[in-house]
């Protein structure tokens, strides 16, 4: 046996990559909590490609078919109720883990140099993230899916010139349709998927080639020991570990971040369980009381709102009169997360040796983000809209304020080693 997986792996050096991305990756020894939610992200991510799997074995693409092949499915197809709920369950679980996990990287600064291309491609699957929940939220067929669809799809027309012609080719037909339908099928479960795992893969190799991030934003240092850095490359990272060669603040991810891990994955499951088996609407959050009956073109919602996760953004648009600036605020709301390391021109990374005014301008951005989010699953009324347009400036005066002090700004000495 040993001597074939040596033949495997001098062909395909498996074990030689899972030493340098999971077992021997040398982490900071200072994670917290708010370091358990990639982790948690990566489990959500398989839960919803398999459980996607089983869904389409029954499921039907077509204007005629697929209300009736989900009711098929929660009712006459062995465990597909469970199979159905872990979906639904797991779109938004999703959200939530994905949203505190950036967060995170907010506070922490791990978008900052050498890190930019590790958050633009965090970004990137978020962005692909919600195309996929946009193209899925359609797939049951529901008629506040059918209205919401019909409410982001005709945004696209009012862009000068190409709107219409490009609204008719998202659809695939000059109304949302049963062709509406299969394409946004066929980009659920196998283009966006696809894409969403060549990113997370990507993802991974940039963390691994600059290293994390941790809780006081220094960087791991090299060995102190008394051998030289070129000596103790000759030994794998546990083994400088168990050797006691010392490379300083790192500690191996395997056993230590995976017991850690499996702990929060266990909590998060539980959580998981109870939301599935006790509360699969979410209270009308995620999965709406009119998505339980099938799509009518002639009968409108009482009030057309998108997905909770889509609240902040729809916001956005909505508080702004006129369509096409609401249009261009909403993609510019994603676009400024995506230039944050370029807004942010300090130094020091961690929120907690930063200046009191970065730490109230961030509290004011979570602030506006949730009332946002809050907001946009609720009727429009003139004081929704008033604190809507009131946290719209708060969130876009974040990355503004941002750069104006972050350049000069007064922050507490950064410890040379990481604590705890």
């Amino acid at each position: 046996m040993n001597s074939f997986m040596a033949w495997i792996e001098k062909r395909l050096p498996f074990m030689d990559a899972m030493n340098k991305h999971a077992i021997q990756y040398p982490a900071p020894k200072n994670f917290n909590f708010w370091y358990v939610f990639g982790i948690l992200a990566t489990v959500v991510l398989v839960n919803q490609i398999l459980t996607g799997v089983w869904l389409t074995m029954n499921y039907e693409p077509s204007g005629d078919g697929a209300f009736a092949s989900v009711e098929y499915i929660m009712r006459d197809v062995d465990y597909g109720w469970l199979l159905r709920y872990m979906h639904s369950t797991g779109a938004s679980a999703f959200f939530i883990v994905i949203y505190l996990h950036m967060f995170r990287g907010v506070m922490y600064g791990s978008y900052q140099k050498p890190r930019e291309l590790l958050w633009i491609f965090g970004m990137l699957i978020y962005l692909v993230l919600m195309a996929e929940a946009f193209m899925g939220y359609l797939l049951p067929w529901g008629n506040m899916s059918y209205w919401g669809a019909q409410v982001i799809i005709s945004l696209f027309g009012a862009i000068p010139g190409i709107g219409e012609d490009l609204t008719i080719w998202i659809k695939g037909d000059y109304v949302i349709s049963g062709a509406t339908l299969n394409r946004f099928f066929a980009l659920h479960v196998i283009a966006l998927p696809l894409v969403l795992v060549i990113l997370v893969f990507l993802h991974i190799l940039a963390l691994h080639e600059v290293g994390s991030n941790n809780p006081d934003g220094s960087d791991i240092k090299k060995p102190k020991g008394s051998m030289k850095p070129e000596e103790l490359s000759k030994f794998t990272f546990h083994e400088q570990y168990t050797k006691k060669y010392d490379i300083v603040d790192a500690i191996p991810f395997h056993p230590y971040y995976t017991v850690k891990d499996l702990v929060a994955v266990v909590i998060f499951l539980i959580l998981f369980s109870w939301v599935m088996f006790f509360f699969p609407e979410g209270g009308g959050y995620f999965l709406e009381p009119p998505n339980f009956t099938p799509a009518n073109g002639l009968k409108t919602p009482e009030h057309i709102a998108p997905v909770w996760y889509f609240g902040p953004f729809y916001t956005v648009l909505r508080v702004i009169p006129d369509k096409l600036l609401g249009m261009i605020a909403m993609f510019a709301a994603i676009g400024m997360l995506f230039a944050l390391p370029w807004f942010d021109r300090g130094v020091v990374r961690s929120f907690r040796y930063r200046s009191k005014l970065h730490l109230l301008n961030l509290t004011q951005f979570a602030i506006c983000f949730v009332a946002l989010g809050v907001l946009g699953t609720m009727p429009a009324s003139d004081l929704a809209n008033l604190i809507g347009r009131l946290a719209t400036l708060g969130y876009f005066g974040f990355f503004v304020f941002l750069w104006f002090y972050s350049k000069g700004e007064k922050t507490k000495p950064v410890p040379e080693r990481v604590t705890g």
